[in-house]
């Protein structure tokens, strides 16, 4: 069956000489993998090796099978051309750490139009502005009310934050939880917008900590969650 539809490309893998094993996140089907065979020495196909980094927005043409886990893509072009994140260094790094967190998360084969809207304007957001040190940060955050387990409401009261139940509460309990200044360092992330994440005054070890949180908070709520290799390349780039 074709389908036609908006894509995220979230991991490119070499396979043989010449071909390549993509990972997309679809506006249409969620998750889908796909072979692109002779990609790498084609010179005048339809598909290009350079459509399919880490993030590029596309469009796509693709025969989905029922009788494999590899598809295939029939026509590709770039939806949106993004101005500086494939050349800013800083950028680039953040961009590689977020397509791993994805691969990690969005595993879903169904379309889901929220989270794919919500990929695709954060990624321009990203490309268009230059402040950008807490952007992992804040989209990590928001990312966990796409998945499911955004943390709940809280007060200035709360001594506490559950990491279990993803809830704030000033009563002792046992188990894991944030408390003291690591549950002021959530507590100031949550519900800041991109636009005032530089408001977000950050020393280095404390927004390696923040990453800390947000990653065991990651571990705890999804099955299999696998840290990102990038992440040291993040902790270097921000030390």
């Amino acid at each position: 069956m074709q389908v036609s539809t908006k894509a995220i490309v979230l991991t490119a893998i070499k396979y043989g000489d010449s071909s390549l094993i993509v990972r997309c996140y679809t506006e249409q089907s969620g998750s889908k993998s796909y072979l692109l065979r002779g990609v790498l020495k084609s010179k005048k196909g339809k598909l290009r090796p350079a459509y399919f980094q880490p993030l590029t927005q596309l469009e796509i043409v693709v025969s989905h099978s029922r009788k494999s886990e590899l598809h295939s893509i029939k026509e590709a072009r770039i939806s949106h051309a993004y101005e500086t994140i494939f050349s800013d260094y800083t950028k680039q790094s953040i961009s590689f750490f977020i397509a791993e967190m994805l691969a990690n998360t969005v595993r879903e084969e169904e379309g889901n139009q929220a989270l794919f809207a919500y990929l695709e304007t954060s990624l321009k957001w990203l490309d268009l502005h230059s402040h950008v040190a807490n952007f992992h940060l804040v989209f990590l955050l928001k990312l966990t009310k796409y998945l499911g387990f955004y943390p709940g409401e809280y007060t200035q009261d709360d001594c506490y934050f559950n990491m279990v139940e993803g809830s704030f509460t000033n009563e002792v309990f046992l188990g894991e939880c944030l408390e003291g200044d690591d549950l002021l360092l959530l507590k100031n992330a949550l519900g800041i917008k991109f636009d005032t994440a530089n408001e977000l005054a950050l020393h280095v070890k404390s927004r390696q900590r923040l990453l800390e949180i947000i990653l065991r908070y990651f571990e705890m709520h999804l099955m299999g969650f696998k840290r990102p290799k990038s992440m040291n390349v993040l902790k270097k780039l921000f030390n």
